[in-house]
């Protein structure tokens, strides 16, 4: 019988404490993704996909959060690890879920992360404002990203609740 594990301490609990500048910088990201042009639920599958592509608990944990306090059903949230075969998502959604693998996963070599087919899929469901707002939204998760597996802060539900709409 395995013995649970006592939860970790964080390596670095709160890094805006030492760097102030960090609330300006997540607060412009979310200003730059809140232009309402791609549904907030579908940054948060990606967000959550990206999560579990680094296994990151902290990130995965928040973005089940997140799309629980959407009111998102536990099969979709379930089937973002296994999004591919899942019946669960729409065609846009799709796309950005491609997108985000493509940018977090390594690619064989000689061949582009996002290849014009994944490009001109994802603009087949998006305009430019929505693909460019996605854009930002991947790169706004790579940017947590960071601070989630370096810092290693714990995992709380708890932020859903605070999730702006």
């Amino acid at each position: 019988m395995t013995k649970p594990t006592t939860s970790s301490i964080s390596r670095m609990p709160n890094p805006g404490e030492f760097v102030p500048e960090l609330a300006d910088i997540s607060a412009a990201l979310f200003r730059a993704t809140g232009n309402q042009s791609v549904p907030r639920t579908t940054f948060n599958l990606i967000h959550l996909r990206a999560g579990q592509i680094v296994n990151n608990t902290y990130l995965t944990i928040l973005n089940t959060g997140f799309l629980r306090k959407a009111g998102e059903s536990e099969e979709r949230i379930t089937a973002v690890a296994s999004w591919q075969d899942a019946p669960y998502f729409t065609a846009a959604e799709r796309a950005a879920l491609a997108l985000v693998e493509a940018t977090l996963q390594p690619t064989p070599t000689g061949r582009e992360r996002v290849s014009d087919e994944l490009y001109a899929e994802a603009a087949k469901h998006y305009d430019e404002k929505a693909l460019a707002t996605l854009t930002i939204a991947i790169g706004q998760i790579n940017f947590f990203i960071a601070l989630a597996v370096i810092g290693k802060p714990q995992p709380v539900a708890s932020l859903a609740a605070q999730q702006w709409d």
